[in-house]
């Protein structure tokens, strides 16, 4: 009697191994569907957090050392709408506001990494809800905090052009510590002029619209949402919020 054929079992496919942190961080530049496909399996988001906070504090302290706080806090003034009304005080009182104005912008400045971390949390938990709630995907919290944690690197090579440009002899009285680099249009306008049409340009950064589309393939990745619908998505939210912001600057003004 002839044998029964036997069906070969199935070859299971190895996974692919997991990326380092580090590879994660290189990944995101050059193949970020790697990195975020990386994140579906381990979500971790402290290492951009940690890179992004190292490079910013370099870039306060390369500001305080080359500008100095109490030039970027008379530049702040001149630049805004109440130049006008500073102008008008006596000089003990113009002097007492630059003293208590300069030691706020020292503190904040040495505190954006914990502000970071809380817009960090914030974006995440609006995107999580748009997508999840706005096109049926199932993505965590926690993949959702890192997806923007990565999404965020691009903002160090903006850093480490600004500390550049410090140590390259840009004119301290002319230096807006909101806008250090030539990187959108509002960069080129008068701060001072129209609020709502700078607010609108200044969304424009290359570095902004770089992290939308990283933040897109991200949640693509992570969802069955496609990648353009992603990227629109995300770049929706952030057109909402700067035409509040921006309008809102416009009519306090």
């Amino acid at each position: 009697m002839a044998a029964l054929p036997v069906t070969p079992m199935p070859t299971p496919q190895p996974e692919e191994p997991s990326l380092s942190e580090g590879a994660r961080i290189v990944d995101t530049f050059i193949a970020p569907s790697k990195t975020f496909a990386d994140v579906r399996r381990n979500p971790n988001w402290w290492a951009p957090w940690l890179l992004i906070s190292a490079v910013t504090l370099l870039f306060v302290f390369v500001m305080g050392r080359q500008i100095g706080f109490e030039q970027i806090t008379k530049n702040a003034v001149a630049q805004s709408s109440r130049a006008e009304q500073f102008e008008k005080l006596p000089p003990d009182q113009q002097a007492k506001q630059i003293q208590m104005s300069t030691a706020f912008a020292r503190y904040i400045s040495y505190s954006l990494p914990v502000v970071n971390l809380i817009v960090f949390v914030v974006i995440a938990a609006v995107l999580m809800a748009a997508f999840n709630f706005g096109a049926g995907a199932s993505v965590p919290y926690k993949t959702s905090l890192a997806i923007v944690a990565y999404s965020s690197l691009p903002s160090i090579i903006g850093a480490a052009l600004g500390i550049v440009s410090m140590f390259a002899g840009v004119d301290p009285a002319g230096f807006n510590a909101q806008n250090p680099v030539a990187t959108n249009p509002a960069h080129f306008m008068d701060p001072a002029g129209n609020k709502f049409l700078y607010g609108m340009a200044s969304a424009l950064d290359v570095f902004i619209i770089w992290s939308i589309v990283l933040m897109g393939i991200g949640f693509a990745s992570n969802s069955k949402v496609k990648r353009s619908t992603a990227i629109a998505m995300v770049a929706g939210l952030y057109l909402f919020y700067k035409l509040v912001s921006a309008g809102l600057t416009a009519a306090v003004s």
